[in-house]
Order: C-alpha cells, then sequence, then structure tokens
C-alpha cells in the first residue's frame, strides 16, 4: 500500500510539541523528587507516596480523556481541542507545582500538611499534562500509517523531545541558581519551563493538521472498549515493556543527582553529567531511525536496552572508585543506549493499534494512548515511590554530608542493579513482541481489503 509521504513541515510541526513536554519530563522525572526532598523539606517517603497517588488517579483520568477524544468531532479534530484547552492550565500548573508552600504559608508547615499540597497539587498537574498529551501522542498514529513513515515522524518527534530534556538537564539548576535563593529559583524554573511547554503545544495546535478521512465512529461504550484494548495482546506486550523501560529510565535519571552530590562529592557536576548523557543520546537518535530502515525497530529498541543495563552496572561496580572522567565517559555510553529508546517505543505501539483496528474495525487510538500514557506516569511514579521508601528505610537524610554507608549503598543500588532490572524486564517482555515489517504491511493490506468492503474511504 503505497501512501503519500509526509511533509517536513508536518513533521516538524508534529514535533515540536515534545520539546516542551519535556522540560516537563525533565522537571518531573530528574527534579521534581530531589525538589521535594532537599528545598520543601518533605520526607523521602512521603514525597514518593504523593506522587505515586497522583499517577493512581492518573489510572482513572487517562483512559476517560482517551475515550472522550476518540469520540470527539470539531472543525479542528478529534484532538487538538483537548491540546488547546489543556495548555494554560497546564502552563499555570507548572508553576504552582515548583512554589513551595513556605512562600505562601510561612515556615514551619508539618508534614502532612506538606504532603497534602504536593499531593493536590500534583494531581492538578496530571490532569493538565493527560488533557494535553494523550491527544497529541494519538495524533501521531493519524498522519501516516506508513511503517518507515511513522519511524520517521517518531524521530522527529523525538529529535525534539531530546532536544528539550536536554535543555532541561542544562538550564534546570542554573536557572535555580540565577534566583537570590533557591526557592525563589525553583519558581522561576516552573514559569520559564511552563511557558516553553504552552508556546510548543499552541504551535503544534496551529500548525498540524489532522486527517479528513472517514473511519469509523466508536460504537462501543467506555468499558467495552477497554475491553477490547485489553484482549490487544502486542499492544499489551510493548505496554509492559515501555513501563518498566520507564522504570528503568526514571530511577537512573532521578537518581543522578543523589549519585553526583553524595557519591562522588561534586553536586555542580550533575548538570555536565546530564548534558552528556541527553547530548549523546539526540546524536543517536537519527542513527536508531536509520537503523530501524535495516533491522527492524524491534532490535534497535532492544539493543538500546542492553547498552543501558550494562552501563549502569559498571557505574555501580566501579564509577564510585573511578575518576570522574571515568564517570562522564559512561554517561555518554550510557547515551547511546537512551538514544536507541527514544523514538522506537511509540513507532512500535502504532504498528499495535493499526492490528486493532484490523481485528474489531474500530479507530480508538485516544484509548490506547490513554492507557499508554499513564503506563508511562506510572512507571515515574513507582520509580518516585520505590526510591523514596528505600532511601528513607537506609537513612538517607537530606542535605546530609557525608551520608551514611547504608544511605550511600541505596542510591549506588539504584544507579546500578534496580535499573538494570527494569532494563533487562523490558528486555524481556520485547522479545515477545509478535509485529515485524512483513507481518505489519500483511496488516494494512488486510485493513485495505476490510475498508474497501465497508467503502470507507481512503487516506488521500
Amino acid at each position: 500500500m503505497a501512501e503519500k509521504k509526509l511533509s517536513v513541515g508536518t513533521k516538524i510541526g508534529y514535533g515540536v510539541a515534545d520539546f516542551g513536554g519535556n522540560l516537563f519530563f525533565t522537571a518531573t522525572a530528574f527534579v521534581l523528587l530531589n525538589y521535594l526532598t532537599d528545598t520543601v523539606g518533605l520526607s523521602a517517603a512521603l514525597a514518593g507516596i504523593a506522587l505515586m497517588v497522583g499517577r493512581i488517579w492518573d489510572a482513572f483520568y487517562d483512559p476517560i480523556i482517551g475515550y472522550l477524544s476518540d469520540r470527539t468531532k470539531t472543525r479542528m479534530g478529534r484532538r487538538r481541542p483537548f491540546m488547546l484547552g489543556g495548555a494554560i492550565p497546564l502552563f499555570i500548573a507548572m508553576i504552582i507545582m515548583f512554589t513551595n508552600p513556605s512562600l505562601v504559608i510561612g515556615s514551619g508547615i508539618s508534614q502532612p500538611v506538606l504532603f497534602a499540597y504536593t499531593m493536590i497539587v500534583y494531581i492538578i498537574l496530571c490532569t493538565a499534562y493527560s488533557t494535553v498529551n494523550i491527544p497529541y501522542s494519538s495524533l501521531g498514529p493519524e498522519l501516516t500509517t506508513d511503517y518507515n513513515e511513522r519511524t520517521s515522524l517518531n524521530g522527529y518527534r523525538f529529535a525534539f523531545a531530546g532536544i528539550g530534556t536536554l535543555m532541561g538537564a542544562a538550564l534546570a539548576l542554573p536557572i535555580v541558581a540565577m534566583a537570590p535563593d533557591k526557592n525563589l529559583g525553583f519558581v522561576l524554573m516552573g514559569t520559564i519551563f511552563g511557558a516553553v511547554l504552552l508556546v510548543s503545544t499552541l504551535t503544534t495546535v496551529f500548525s498540524v493538521r489532522e486527517s479528513t478521512e472517514v473511519r469509523p465512529a466508536q460504537s462501543m461504550g467506555f468499558v467495552k472498549t477497554y475491553t477490547e484494548v485489553f484482549k490487544n495482546k502486542p499492544y499489551l506486550l510493548i505496554l509492559l515493556s515501555y513501563i518498566c523501560h520507564i522504570l528503568g529510565i526514571t530511577i537512573a535519571s532521578a537518581i543522578v543527582i543523589y549519585y553526583f552530590k553524595y557519591i562522588l562529592g561534586a553536586e555542580d557536576m550533575t548538570t555536565y553529567a546530564m548534558l552528556i548523557l541527553i547530548g549523546v543520546a539526540i546524536l543517536f537518535i537519527p542513527v536508531s531511525v536509520a537503523m530501524s530502515k535495516k533491522t527492524g525497530k524491534k532490535l534497535v529498541y532492544g539493543t538500546g536496552f542492553i547498552i543501558m543495563a550494562v552501563g549502569v552496572m559498571i557505574l555501580f561496580i566501579m564509577g564510585h572508585t573511578m575518576g570522574m572522567v571515568f564517570n562522564m565517559v559512561m554517561m555518554g555510553i550510557m547515551g547511546i543506549g537512551m538514544g536507541f529508546l527514544y523514538a522506537m517505543p511509540y513507532a512500535i505501539v502504532a504498528d499495535s493499534i493499526e492490528y486493532d483496528y484490523l481485528r474489531t474495525g474500530e479507530r480508538r487510538e485516544g484509548a490506547f494512548f490513554g492507557i499508554w500514557t499513564w503506563g508511562l506516569k506510572i512507571g515515574q511514579a513507582l520509580a518516585a515511590f520505590i526510591m523514596g521508601l528505600t532511601l528513607e528505610a537506609m537513612g538517607y537524610v537530606a542535605n546530609l554530608i557525608p551520608q551514611s554507608a547504608s544511605s550511600q549503598l541505596g542510591i549506588r543500588l539504584f544507579l546500578g542493579p534496580i535499573s538494570a532490572f527494569f532494563f533487562v524486564l523490558a528486555a524481556v517482555f520485547l522479545y515477545f513482541y509478535p509485529i515485524t515489517e512483513k507481518r505489519y504491511v500483511e496488516i494494512l493490506e488486510q485493513i485495505a481489503d476490510m475498508e474497501a468492503k465497508k467503502g470507507i474511504v481512503p487516506k488521500a
């Protein structure tokens, strides 16, 4: 099935939203836990629980927003109205999330009050993010069904994502340091990141046009829709792989701040480490896209897991005894693995959604990406939850230098066996994913036959 190639302008217009989206990812995955423990003063355990509760809320909200976007019909399409409506609330929520309540309420706030404040604001932030991101992710598969074009489209998307992550990692702590104190610095960071997120989202809303092809409207109810989603075995396998991927990458990324501050005694080098890690990752995104066209997406994605698992284990065994140069080199090597992980999962999951369309005759990208985005966020939250409880149990005390031996071991375990375990588990789930390029072409041919029999207008 030949299909018209997407223009570079369309790919850029689609991808730019994830530039701001990954400033959000950087702020929540790399910085938020450390901000809550070392600046707000919330205990590590309570911080982890608060973030986990926010993701439990997502378990209810994300499927709803995905379902609603599937059933929406407007002149703007199905997806962009939600992105437009959620952009400003997301901007405001980013500012509030990084505003220490002591600036508003005053000092001496009890742990229960800090916990409640953090939990409520985080739920609001997650709600706004889901309202934007789930329809955005659902938009991608609707722009093209071509196997390699989808990989290319996601390559553009995650090039922007990588640049956003790189800038977030490079600028987060320097922006904080620009202010007279850390409290005001984090407000400034939240404001700047939120503003960029707002502008990038609106750019995509007004520069990308949704498909006008005639496809079957959803006839299933909410429960039936998600029952069918979970009957899609290829989707479940890539979803489980992705959740483990996010667990591993979030743990490894979030613990880097603690690792450089408390293990290497070089907190000021954290920004440089993240620059190397993410900078190399960005360089290898186009490499991963090119490789996937020759070897397949699955092999490239799996290679990324292997590189990451080996990298963190080398750091665990040798990093704390070697010099700074060695640790920076390892960050670069792990950046190669991270680059292989950026674009592949979104290209792979889109193929599993085509399989669902063939199986059921209904389009429900929003439902699939509602669960998918929840999987991303539950991976982040589980990582924070596990880290918070474990660090607390192993005697972590915020800003104490040196940390106890048990606390230092806990930090090293996270940048080692624990994150490696999740990378390996992700590779295991991926191994059983059944849709190859050959099988995907067969699926598209069968879809074409099905649509011809139903008189569905093909995509121009």
